[in-house]
Protein backbone atom coordinates (compact mmCIF):
# COMPACT_ATOMS: atom_id res chain seq x y z
CA UNK A 1 0.00 0.00 0.00
CA UNK A 2 2.87 2.38 0.68
CA UNK A 3 3.66 2.49 -3.06
CA UNK A 4 0.12 3.28 -4.12
CA UNK A 5 0.25 7.00 -3.37
CA UNK A 6 3.60 7.62 -5.17
CA UNK A 7 2.39 5.67 -8.17
CA UNK A 8 -0.85 7.63 -8.28
CA UNK A 9 1.07 10.90 -7.98
CA UNK A 10 3.39 9.84 -10.81
CA UNK A 11 0.48 8.85 -13.02
CA UNK A 12 -1.23 12.15 -12.22
CA UNK A 13 1.89 14.14 -13.04
CA UNK A 14 2.37 12.33 -16.34
CA UNK A 15 -1.29 12.85 -17.19
CA UNK A 16 -1.11 16.55 -16.33
CA UNK A 17 2.03 16.95 -18.46
CA UNK A 18 0.30 15.17 -21.33
CA UNK A 19 -2.69 17.52 -21.14
CA UNK A 20 -0.48 20.62 -20.80
CA UNK A 21 1.63 19.70 -23.82
CA UNK A 22 -1.47 19.02 -25.89
CA UNK A 23 -2.91 22.43 -24.95
CA UNK A 24 0.31 24.27 -25.78
CA UNK A 25 -0.02 22.68 -29.23
CA UNK A 26 3.60 23.18 -30.31
CA UNK A 27 5.12 20.10 -31.98
CA UNK A 28 8.55 18.96 -30.74
CA UNK A 29 10.42 19.93 -33.92
CA UNK A 30 9.40 23.55 -33.28
CA UNK A 31 9.77 23.53 -29.48
CA UNK A 32 13.29 22.04 -29.60
CA UNK A 33 14.90 24.97 -31.46
CA UNK A 34 13.19 27.38 -29.06
CA UNK A 35 14.74 25.58 -26.07
CA UNK A 36 18.14 25.62 -27.79
CA UNK A 37 17.94 29.36 -28.47
CA UNK A 38 16.89 30.11 -24.88
CA UNK A 39 19.90 28.21 -23.54
CA UNK A 40 22.47 29.93 -25.77
CA UNK A 41 25.18 31.79 -23.84
CA UNK A 42 24.31 30.20 -20.50
CA UNK A 43 27.30 27.90 -19.99
CA UNK A 44 26.32 24.39 -19.00
CA UNK A 45 22.70 25.12 -19.92
CA UNK A 46 23.73 25.62 -23.53
CA UNK A 47 24.87 22.02 -23.89
CA UNK A 48 21.73 20.82 -22.15
CA UNK A 49 19.60 22.89 -24.51
CA UNK A 50 21.25 21.31 -27.54
CA UNK A 51 20.73 17.83 -26.13
CA UNK A 52 17.07 18.48 -25.34
CA UNK A 53 16.50 19.89 -28.82
CA UNK A 54 18.15 16.82 -30.39
CA UNK A 55 15.94 14.45 -28.35
CA UNK A 56 12.75 16.35 -29.24
CA UNK A 57 13.70 16.40 -32.91
CA UNK A 58 14.38 12.65 -32.89
CA UNK A 59 11.04 11.94 -31.20
CA UNK A 60 9.15 14.02 -33.72
CA UNK A 61 10.93 13.14 -36.94
CA UNK A 62 11.51 9.46 -36.17
CA UNK A 63 13.78 7.08 -38.04
CA UNK A 64 15.95 8.55 -40.78
CA UNK A 65 16.02 6.51 -43.98
CA UNK A 66 16.84 6.97 -47.65
CA UNK A 67 13.69 7.71 -49.59
CA UNK A 68 12.24 5.35 -52.13
CA UNK A 69 11.67 6.71 -55.66
CA UNK A 70 9.14 9.52 -55.45
CA UNK A 71 5.61 9.19 -56.80
CA UNK A 72 4.83 11.12 -59.96
CA UNK A 73 1.51 13.01 -60.03
CA UNK A 74 -0.83 12.22 -62.88
CA UNK A 75 -0.03 14.31 -65.94
CA UNK A 76 -2.42 16.93 -67.26
CA UNK A 77 -4.61 16.08 -70.20
CA UNK A 78 -4.83 18.41 -73.14
CA UNK A 79 -3.09 19.24 -76.37
CA UNK A 80 -1.26 22.54 -76.86
CA UNK A 81 -2.41 24.79 -79.73
CA UNK A 82 -0.85 23.96 -83.08
CA UNK A 83 2.14 26.13 -83.98
CA UNK A 84 1.82 28.49 -86.92
CA UNK A 85 5.54 28.58 -87.56
CA UNK A 86 8.32 26.27 -86.40
CA UNK A 87 11.72 27.88 -85.79
CA UNK A 88 14.63 25.46 -85.33
CA UNK A 89 17.61 26.75 -83.34
CA UNK A 90 20.99 25.06 -82.94
CA UNK A 91 23.05 27.66 -81.02
CA UNK A 92 22.67 30.16 -78.23
CA UNK A 93 22.89 33.02 -80.72
CA UNK A 94 20.11 31.54 -82.86
CA UNK A 95 17.98 31.01 -79.76
CA UNK A 96 18.36 34.60 -78.58
CA UNK A 97 17.58 35.91 -82.06
CA UNK A 98 14.50 33.68 -82.46
CA UNK A 99 13.12 34.73 -79.08
CA UNK A 100 13.84 38.39 -79.79
CA UNK A 101 12.02 38.20 -83.15
CA UNK A 102 9.20 35.88 -82.04
CA UNK A 103 5.66 36.18 -83.37
CA UNK A 104 2.37 34.71 -82.12
CA UNK A 105 2.20 30.97 -82.86
CA UNK A 106 5.98 30.44 -83.12
CA UNK A 107 7.34 27.13 -81.84
CA UNK A 108 11.02 27.78 -81.15
CA UNK A 109 12.54 24.30 -81.00
CA UNK A 110 16.07 23.51 -79.84
CA UNK A 111 18.08 20.84 -81.64
CA UNK A 112 19.12 18.16 -79.15
CA UNK A 113 22.23 19.17 -77.20
CA UNK A 114 23.59 21.35 -74.40
CA UNK A 115 23.51 25.16 -74.61
CA UNK A 116 25.41 27.50 -72.30
CA UNK A 117 24.07 31.01 -71.62
CA UNK A 118 25.94 33.66 -69.68
CA UNK A 119 25.87 37.42 -69.34
CA UNK A 120 22.41 38.90 -69.91
CA UNK A 121 19.07 37.20 -69.38
CA UNK A 122 17.01 35.98 -72.36
CA UNK A 123 14.37 38.64 -72.95
CA UNK A 124 10.92 37.27 -73.88
CA UNK A 125 9.37 40.63 -74.66
CA UNK A 126 7.12 39.96 -77.68
CA UNK A 127 3.51 38.96 -77.03
CA UNK A 128 1.86 35.76 -78.11
CA UNK A 129 -1.89 35.58 -78.53
CA UNK A 130 -4.84 33.51 -77.29
CA UNK A 131 -4.71 30.21 -79.17
CA UNK A 132 -1.31 31.18 -80.59
CA UNK A 133 1.23 31.29 -77.75
CA UNK A 134 4.95 31.56 -78.39
CA UNK A 135 6.45 28.21 -77.40
CA UNK A 136 10.06 27.39 -76.51
CA UNK A 137 10.56 23.64 -76.49
CA UNK A 138 12.47 20.45 -77.08
CA UNK A 139 11.02 17.62 -79.17
CA UNK A 140 11.75 15.09 -76.43
CA UNK A 141 12.20 15.51 -72.66
CA UNK A 142 15.87 15.40 -71.51
CA UNK A 143 17.16 15.96 -75.06
CA UNK A 144 17.94 19.66 -74.58
CA UNK A 145 19.90 21.08 -71.63
CA UNK A 146 20.07 24.84 -71.10
CA UNK A 147 22.85 25.89 -68.71
CA UNK A 148 22.46 29.34 -67.18
CA UNK A 149 25.36 31.23 -65.64
CA UNK A 150 23.12 34.27 -65.25
CA UNK A 151 21.17 35.89 -62.42
CA UNK A 152 17.98 35.28 -64.42
CA UNK A 153 17.46 32.85 -67.27
CA UNK A 154 14.26 33.79 -69.11
CA UNK A 155 12.81 37.21 -68.30
CA UNK A 156 9.22 36.91 -69.50
CA UNK A 157 7.46 40.28 -69.69
CA UNK A 158 4.79 39.73 -72.34
CA UNK A 159 1.75 37.43 -72.36
CA UNK A 160 1.23 33.98 -73.86
CA UNK A 161 4.63 32.34 -73.59
CA UNK A 162 4.97 28.58 -73.09
CA UNK A 163 8.05 26.50 -72.19
CA UNK A 164 7.96 22.71 -72.51
CA UNK A 165 10.23 19.66 -72.28
CA UNK A 166 13.38 21.61 -71.36
CA UNK A 167 16.09 20.70 -68.87
CA UNK A 168 17.37 23.91 -67.29
CA UNK A 169 20.34 24.02 -64.92
CA UNK A 170 21.88 26.84 -62.93
CA UNK A 171 25.65 26.57 -63.11
CA UNK A 172 26.80 29.65 -61.16
CA UNK A 173 29.71 29.14 -58.77
CA UNK A 174 28.19 31.78 -56.51
CA UNK A 175 24.66 30.63 -55.72
CA UNK A 176 23.53 34.23 -55.27
CA UNK A 177 24.16 34.70 -59.00
CA UNK A 178 21.66 32.00 -60.07
CA UNK A 179 18.43 33.48 -58.84
CA UNK A 180 15.74 32.42 -61.30
CA UNK A 181 15.33 30.12 -64.28
CA UNK A 182 12.15 32.09 -65.06
CA UNK A 183 11.20 35.60 -63.99
CA UNK A 184 7.60 36.26 -65.02
CA UNK A 185 6.76 39.89 -64.49
CA UNK A 186 4.24 42.63 -65.19
CA UNK A 187 2.07 42.02 -68.24
CA UNK A 188 3.30 38.42 -68.77
CA UNK A 189 -0.09 36.80 -68.20
CA UNK A 190 -1.07 33.34 -69.44
CA UNK A 191 2.44 31.96 -68.94
CA UNK A 192 2.85 28.15 -69.12
CA UNK A 193 5.73 25.92 -68.00
CA UNK A 194 5.02 22.24 -68.56
CA UNK A 195 7.11 19.09 -68.48
CA UNK A 196 10.45 20.74 -67.67
CA UNK A 197 13.25 19.73 -65.29
CA UNK A 198 14.65 22.80 -63.52
CA UNK A 199 17.64 22.39 -61.21
CA UNK A 200 19.88 24.52 -59.00
CA UNK A 201 18.32 27.95 -58.60
CA UNK A 202 17.24 29.96 -55.56
CA UNK A 203 13.76 30.72 -56.85
CA UNK A 204 13.32 28.63 -59.98
CA UNK A 205 10.13 30.58 -60.76
CA UNK A 206 9.79 34.20 -59.65
CA UNK A 207 6.43 35.81 -60.42
CA UNK A 208 5.57 39.42 -59.56
CA UNK A 209 3.88 42.58 -60.79
CA UNK A 210 5.47 45.80 -61.92
CA UNK A 211 4.16 49.21 -62.93
CA UNK A 212 0.60 48.31 -61.95
CA UNK A 213 0.50 45.23 -64.24
CA UNK A 214 0.32 41.65 -62.95
CA UNK A 215 1.06 38.34 -64.72
CA UNK A 216 -2.23 36.56 -64.02
CA UNK A 217 -3.61 33.22 -65.24
CA UNK A 218 -0.33 31.27 -65.28
CA UNK A 219 0.26 27.51 -65.20
CA UNK A 220 3.24 25.62 -63.72
CA UNK A 221 2.52 21.98 -64.39
CA UNK A 222 4.21 18.57 -64.49
CA UNK A 223 7.71 19.90 -63.80
CA UNK A 224 10.59 18.51 -61.73
CA UNK A 225 11.95 21.36 -59.61
CA UNK A 226 14.89 20.64 -57.30
CA UNK A 227 18.41 21.44 -56.18
CA UNK A 228 21.43 19.15 -56.04
CA UNK A 229 23.10 21.03 -53.17
CA UNK A 230 22.18 23.40 -50.36
CA UNK A 231 21.91 26.99 -51.58
CA UNK A 232 24.87 28.94 -50.17
CA UNK A 233 23.05 32.27 -50.14
CA UNK A 234 21.14 34.61 -47.87
CA UNK A 235 18.75 35.44 -50.76
CA UNK A 236 15.21 34.01 -50.67
CA UNK A 237 15.13 30.29 -51.47
CA UNK A 238 11.68 29.24 -52.68
CA UNK A 239 11.40 27.20 -55.90
CA UNK A 240 8.04 28.79 -56.76
CA UNK A 241 7.89 32.37 -55.45
CA UNK A 242 4.68 34.13 -56.48
CA UNK A 243 3.88 37.68 -55.36
CA UNK A 244 0.70 39.63 -56.17
CA UNK A 245 -0.43 37.59 -59.19
CA UNK A 246 -3.83 35.86 -59.32
CA UNK A 247 -5.52 32.82 -60.91
CA UNK A 248 -2.39 30.63 -61.10
CA UNK A 249 -2.55 26.84 -61.30
CA UNK A 250 0.49 25.13 -59.76
CA UNK A 251 -0.18 21.42 -60.13
CA UNK A 252 1.40 18.06 -60.74
CA UNK A 253 4.96 19.18 -59.94
CA UNK A 254 7.70 17.43 -57.95
CA UNK A 255 9.50 19.96 -55.74
CA UNK A 256 12.40 18.93 -53.51
CA UNK A 257 15.62 19.88 -51.70
CA UNK A 258 15.37 23.63 -51.15
CA UNK A 259 17.80 24.20 -48.27
CA UNK A 260 18.91 27.76 -47.47
CA UNK A 261 22.31 27.89 -45.74
CA UNK A 262 22.60 31.58 -44.81
CA UNK A 263 20.44 34.50 -43.68
CA UNK A 264 17.28 33.45 -41.87
CA UNK A 265 17.73 29.78 -42.95
CA UNK A 266 14.01 29.64 -43.84
CA UNK A 267 12.78 28.36 -47.19
CA UNK A 268 9.50 27.25 -48.78
CA UNK A 269 8.68 24.75 -51.51
CA UNK A 270 6.16 27.19 -52.98
CA UNK A 271 4.24 30.18 -51.74
CA UNK A 272 1.69 32.59 -53.15
CA UNK A 273 1.41 35.95 -51.40
CA UNK A 274 1.21 39.71 -51.98
CA UNK A 275 -2.56 40.17 -52.10
CA UNK A 276 -3.42 37.89 -55.02
CA UNK A 277 -6.48 35.64 -55.21
CA UNK A 278 -7.73 32.35 -56.63
CA UNK A 279 -4.32 30.67 -56.70
CA UNK A 280 -4.43 26.87 -56.50
CA UNK A 281 -1.66 24.45 -55.50
CA UNK A 282 -2.90 20.97 -56.36
CA UNK A 283 -1.54 17.42 -56.79
CA UNK A 284 2.10 18.34 -56.14
CA UNK A 285 4.69 16.13 -54.46
CA UNK A 286 6.77 18.32 -52.15
CA UNK A 287 9.68 16.70 -50.30
CA UNK A 288 11.54 19.38 -48.38
CA UNK A 289 14.47 17.06 -47.66
CA UNK A 290 14.87 14.25 -50.15
CA UNK A 291 18.58 13.87 -50.93
CA UNK A 292 19.67 16.80 -48.75
CA UNK A 293 18.92 15.58 -45.24
CA UNK A 294 19.49 16.66 -41.66
CA UNK A 295 20.74 20.20 -42.34
CA UNK A 296 19.95 23.15 -40.05
CA UNK A 297 17.19 25.60 -40.91
CA UNK A 298 13.43 25.74 -41.33
CA UNK A 299 11.80 24.31 -44.43
CA UNK A 300 8.08 24.73 -45.09
CA UNK A 301 6.19 22.75 -47.73
CA UNK A 302 3.42 24.92 -49.26
CA UNK A 303 2.09 28.27 -48.12
CA UNK A 304 -0.64 30.80 -48.74
CA UNK A 305 1.00 33.98 -47.54
CA UNK A 306 4.60 32.86 -47.09
CA UNK A 307 6.55 35.10 -44.74
CA UNK A 308 4.51 38.17 -45.67
CA UNK A 309 5.04 40.99 -48.16
CA UNK A 310 5.99 44.64 -48.11
CA UNK A 311 3.19 47.07 -48.92
CA UNK A 312 5.01 48.22 -52.04
CA UNK A 313 4.97 44.72 -53.52
CA UNK A 314 1.30 44.00 -52.71
CA UNK A 315 -1.39 44.15 -55.33
CA UNK A 316 -3.53 46.60 -53.38
CA UNK A 317 -0.60 48.52 -51.89
CA UNK A 318 -1.76 47.61 -48.40
CA UNK A 319 -1.62 43.82 -47.95
CA UNK A 320 -4.65 43.64 -45.70
CA UNK A 321 -4.57 39.97 -46.67
CA UNK A 322 -1.75 38.06 -48.33
CA UNK A 323 -4.10 35.72 -50.20
CA UNK A 324 -7.80 35.39 -50.87
CA UNK A 325 -9.65 32.24 -51.91
CA UNK A 326 -6.48 30.16 -52.20
CA UNK A 327 -6.64 26.37 -52.44
CA UNK A 328 -4.13 23.71 -51.37
CA UNK A 329 -5.50 20.30 -52.34
CA UNK A 330 -4.41 16.70 -52.98
CA UNK A 331 -0.72 17.34 -52.33
CA UNK A 332 1.78 14.94 -50.78
CA UNK A 333 4.11 16.94 -48.51
CA UNK A 334 6.91 15.21 -46.61
CA UNK A 335 10.18 15.52 -44.69
CA UNK A 336 9.92 19.18 -43.71
CA UNK A 337 11.70 20.59 -40.66
CA UNK A 338 8.78 23.02 -40.18
CA UNK A 339 5.13 23.22 -41.24
CA UNK A 340 3.88 21.16 -44.12
CA UNK A 341 1.25 23.84 -44.86
CA UNK A 342 1.41 27.40 -43.53
CA UNK A 343 -1.28 30.08 -43.86
CA UNK A 344 -0.33 33.70 -43.22
CA UNK A 345 -3.14 36.24 -43.49
CA UNK A 346 -4.84 33.92 -45.97
CA UNK A 347 -8.56 34.65 -46.15
CA UNK A 348 -11.29 32.26 -47.35
CA UNK A 349 -8.83 29.42 -47.93
CA UNK A 350 -9.52 25.74 -48.61
CA UNK A 351 -7.11 23.01 -47.48
CA UNK A 352 -8.46 19.68 -48.71
CA UNK A 353 -7.30 16.09 -48.97
CA UNK A 354 -3.57 16.57 -48.44
CA UNK A 355 -1.20 13.96 -46.99
CA UNK A 356 1.50 15.32 -44.68
CA UNK A 357 4.26 12.98 -43.44
CA UNK A 358 7.14 14.11 -41.16
CA UNK A 359 6.18 17.79 -40.97
CA UNK A 360 4.99 20.11 -38.19
CA UNK A 361 1.47 19.83 -39.63
CA UNK A 362 -0.77 22.73 -40.66
CA UNK A 363 -0.49 26.18 -39.05
CA UNK A 364 -2.67 29.23 -39.71
CA UNK A 365 -1.56 32.58 -38.29
CA UNK A 366 -3.20 35.98 -37.68
CA UNK A 367 -6.83 37.03 -37.62
CA UNK A 368 -7.03 37.60 -41.36
CA UNK A 369 -6.53 33.84 -41.93
CA UNK A 370 -9.63 31.72 -42.29
CA UNK A 371 -9.72 28.25 -43.82
CA UNK A 372 -11.88 25.21 -44.32
CA UNK A 373 -9.65 22.21 -43.55
CA UNK A 374 -11.22 18.97 -44.73
CA UNK A 375 -10.27 15.36 -45.37
CA UNK A 376 -6.55 15.71 -44.71
CA UNK A 377 -4.27 13.00 -43.34
CA UNK A 378 -1.70 14.75 -41.17
CA UNK A 379 1.18 13.15 -39.29
CA UNK A 380 1.01 16.08 -36.85
CA UNK A 381 -1.42 18.76 -35.64
CA UNK A 382 -3.69 21.44 -37.08
CA UNK A 383 -2.97 24.75 -35.31
CA UNK A 384 -4.58 28.20 -35.33
CA UNK A 385 -2.46 30.91 -33.66
CA UNK A 386 -2.60 34.68 -33.21
CA UNK A 387 -6.32 34.86 -33.94
CA UNK A 388 -6.54 32.68 -37.06
CA UNK A 389 -9.86 30.97 -37.66
CA UNK A 390 -9.92 27.36 -38.88
CA UNK A 391 -12.90 25.14 -39.63
CA UNK A 392 -11.52 21.58 -39.48
CA UNK A 393 -13.88 18.90 -40.76
CA UNK A 394 -13.17 15.18 -40.69
CA UNK A 395 -9.36 15.12 -40.75
CA UNK A 396 -7.02 12.43 -39.42
CA UNK A 397 -4.29 14.00 -37.27
CA UNK A 398 -1.75 13.08 -34.59
CA UNK A 399 -2.11 14.76 -31.19
CA UNK A 400 0.83 16.94 -30.20
CA UNK A 401 1.27 15.09 -26.90
CA UNK A 402 1.76 11.82 -28.80
CA UNK A 403 4.62 13.36 -30.74
CA UNK A 404 6.47 14.11 -27.50
CA UNK A 405 6.29 10.38 -26.77
CA UNK A 406 7.63 9.49 -30.21
CA UNK A 407 4.26 8.08 -31.30
CA UNK A 408 3.20 8.41 -34.93
CA UNK A 409 0.14 6.22 -35.46
CA UNK A 410 -0.64 7.60 -38.91
CA UNK A 411 2.78 6.60 -40.21
CA UNK A 412 1.88 3.03 -39.30
CA UNK A 413 -0.83 3.10 -41.94
CA UNK A 414 1.93 2.84 -44.57
CA UNK A 415 4.48 0.13 -45.38
CA UNK A 416 7.45 2.38 -44.52
CA UNK A 417 6.70 6.09 -44.10
CA UNK A 418 10.34 6.93 -43.29
CA UNK A 419 11.33 5.73 -46.78
CA UNK A 420 8.21 7.29 -48.32
CA UNK A 421 6.97 3.83 -49.26
CA UNK A 422 3.34 4.91 -48.93
CA UNK A 423 1.57 1.73 -49.98
CA UNK A 424 -1.15 0.95 -47.46
CA UNK A 425 -0.39 -1.79 -44.93
CA UNK A 426 -4.05 -2.78 -44.95
CA UNK A 427 -7.38 -1.25 -45.89
CA UNK A 428 -6.96 2.55 -45.66
CA UNK A 429 -9.20 4.76 -43.52
CA UNK A 430 -12.13 6.16 -45.46
CA UNK A 431 -14.44 9.09 -44.91
CA UNK A 432 -18.12 8.41 -44.47
CA UNK A 433 -18.98 11.14 -46.94
CA UNK A 434 -17.28 14.09 -48.58
CA UNK A 435 -18.08 17.11 -50.65
CA UNK A 436 -17.36 16.85 -54.37
CA UNK A 437 -13.66 16.20 -54.95
CA UNK A 438 -11.56 16.17 -58.12
CA UNK A 439 -9.24 13.30 -59.05
CA UNK A 440 -6.50 12.46 -56.55
CA UNK A 441 -2.71 12.80 -56.79
CA UNK A 442 -2.46 9.78 -59.09
CA UNK A 443 -5.37 10.78 -61.31
CA UNK A 444 -7.79 8.33 -59.69
CA UNK A 445 -11.42 9.50 -59.48
CA UNK A 446 -12.45 9.75 -55.82
CA UNK A 447 -15.35 7.52 -54.78
CA UNK A 448 -18.29 8.64 -52.65
CA UNK A 449 -16.36 7.49 -49.55
CA UNK A 450 -12.82 8.63 -50.34
CA UNK A 451 -9.65 7.80 -48.46
CA UNK A 452 -8.29 10.55 -46.23
CA UNK A 453 -5.40 12.43 -47.76
CA UNK A 454 -3.98 12.94 -51.24
CA UNK A 455 -4.32 9.51 -52.84
CA UNK A 456 -6.52 6.45 -52.93
CA UNK A 457 -3.64 4.10 -53.77
CA UNK A 458 -0.09 5.34 -54.30
CA UNK A 459 0.54 2.29 -56.52
CA UNK A 460 -1.52 4.06 -59.20
CA UNK A 461 1.13 6.79 -59.42
CA UNK A 462 4.22 6.21 -61.51
CA UNK A 463 7.54 6.54 -59.64
CA UNK A 464 10.75 8.33 -60.51
CA UNK A 465 14.25 8.83 -59.11
CA UNK A 466 14.55 12.30 -60.69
Amino acid sequence: MRYVLPVLLLVGAVGAAFVAIDRVDVPPRRFGPWVERRAEGHGILQRGGREIAAVLLALDRGRAAFHAPLPVPARAIGEPPAAKRRVIVASTQEARRAIDDARPGDDITFVAGTYRFDGAYIDAHEAGAPGAPITVSADEPHSVVLEFDTIEGFLVRAPYWSFTNLTIRGVCRDHSNCEHAFHIVGAAGHFVARGNEIVDFNAHFKINGTGGAYPDWGVIEDNVIRNTASRATANPVTPIDLVAASHWRIRGNRISDFVKLFGDHTSYGAFVKGGGSDNRLERNVVVCEDRLRGLPGQRVGLSLGGGGSSRASCRDGRCITEQNEGVIASNLIASCSDDGIYLNRAATSAIRHNTLIDTAGITARFGESAAAVEGNLIDGPIRAVDGALLHPTDNRITAVAALYLGLHPLRDLFVDAARLDLHWRQDPPRRERASSQPADLCGTPRPAKPVYGAFEDIARCAISRD
